[in-house]
């Protein structure tokens, strides 16, 4: 009995670490959480065995490093019937990307076929910000339309960035704010 209750146990709270996550090494900066030992040697065993799970290829920690946002700043899901911006600036890096993914890990399927925007598209402000309209209508500028879905989660990936194990502050890491603004 007391066999199959460790067994039990065990197997319950691995499977609950592999498909929930795990708080061990992870670096939140407002909205954004970051794992950024993941791509390196020094990977705790549950974000091991989520990658396998998942078959993931995470970023290597000498490449960059990847941010994921499941909530605006006030901690409210970001929901594809909602307005939502995400704006200001991103912490030093070569090159980034921000792409919307559905609650599987899916890109949002939309007509458009816009999935997300990169450092080299978007378009930015006189003092280098920039302002990202995630919404299910068309917005003027830079728009990722949701297909108007409940749930998504936005990954900013930044790609030859000092940012990484060392990094614990917004000082550390500017991160762009999210914002939900109203539903319909």
């Amino acid at each position: 009995m007391a066999l199959a209750l460790a067994a039990a146990v065990g197997l319950g709270s691995t499977w609950m670490t592999t498909t929930r996550g795990t708080e061990l090494g992870t670096l939140t900066i407002g909205a954004w959480t970051a794992r950024p030992r993941t791509g390196t040697t020094d990977i705790d065993p549950y974000s091991r065995a989520t990658i396998t799970r998942n078959g993931e290829l995470p970023i290597g920690t000498g490449d960059g490093i990847s941010f994921v946002a499941s909530a605006d700043d006030r901690k409210k899901p970001l929901d594809g019937r909602c307005d939502v911006i995400v704006s200001g600036v991103t912490p030093a890096a070569r090159f980034w990307t921000l792409t919307l993914y559905d609650d599987k890990g899916y890109l949002v399927a939309n007509s458009l076929q816009r999935y997300g925007f990169t450092s080299e598209e978007i378009v930015r402000g006189a003092d280098g910000g920039f302002e990202i309209h995630i919404a299910s209508r068309s917005r003027a500028g830079n728009w990722l339309p949701t297909g108007g879905i409940e749930r998504y989660s936005l990954m900013l990936r930044l790609y030859d960035t000092p940012v990484g194990v060392a990094t614990r502050t917004q000082r550390d890491a500017p991160m762009p704010q999210i914002a939900t603004l109203g539903c319909p």
